[in-house]
């Protein structure tokens, strides 16, 4: 029941979680990339990953919509210039937010809700999980790509480097 609530709050209120975040995002020094986007761009963008949490939850952890979807986001940030690290915690600032309007706004008045939200805060951990395990190969692709097109590293050296068999595939 606690997830049905959960769902249709996601996707009833994606913007209100993307605020949220933004206010996350803003308090935290060390996303410098990010808080160089205006308040319209950050949440523009954030609200996005709140309505495929909310497919997520209701029709379960589906890795090809959770991939396609942070694989392109990790790609976008990389082009953007931002540091992988400053997104994967960017990331989490998002399942912060969740987490929060969980612990926060949700009444928890019973043995039974509470355990329901432990099983919602588990699924929405495995979310994000996967979302940063796609991103970063979506970011890593990104930059495989430039350096091996752009700027002509020798495949040597990518192979020195990039070490996951997923840049090595042959099409």
């Amino acid at each position: 029941m606690i997830e049905r609530v959960l769902i249709d709050t996601l996707n009833l209120r994606a913007r209100d979680f993307a605020l949220s975040w933004k206010d996350l995002i803003r308090k935290a020094p060390q996303l410098k990339h990010y808080n160089e986007w205006d308040d319209a761009r950050l949440v523009d963008t954030n609200a996005k990953v709140y309505v495929i949490l909310s497919r997520t939850l209701d029709r379960g952890l589906d890795r090809a919509v959770i991939g396609d979807f942070f694989v392109r986001m990790g790609k976008e940030r990389m082009k953007d210039g931002f540091p992988v690290s400053e997104v994967i915690y960017a990331v989490s600032m998002a399942q912060r937010a969740v987490i929060n309007y969980l612990m926060n706004d949700f009444v928890l008045d019973n043995t039974l809700r509470m355990y329901q939200a432990m099983g919602a805060v588990e699924t929405i951990a495995e979310f994000f999980i996967l979302g940063c395990f796609y991103l970063t190969k979506g970011f890593l692709e990104e930059t495989y790509t430039n350096m091996s097109s752009r700027d002509a590293v020798s495949e040597e050296l990518l192979r020195k480097y990039f070490k996951d068999d997923f840049f090595f595939k042959k099409n």
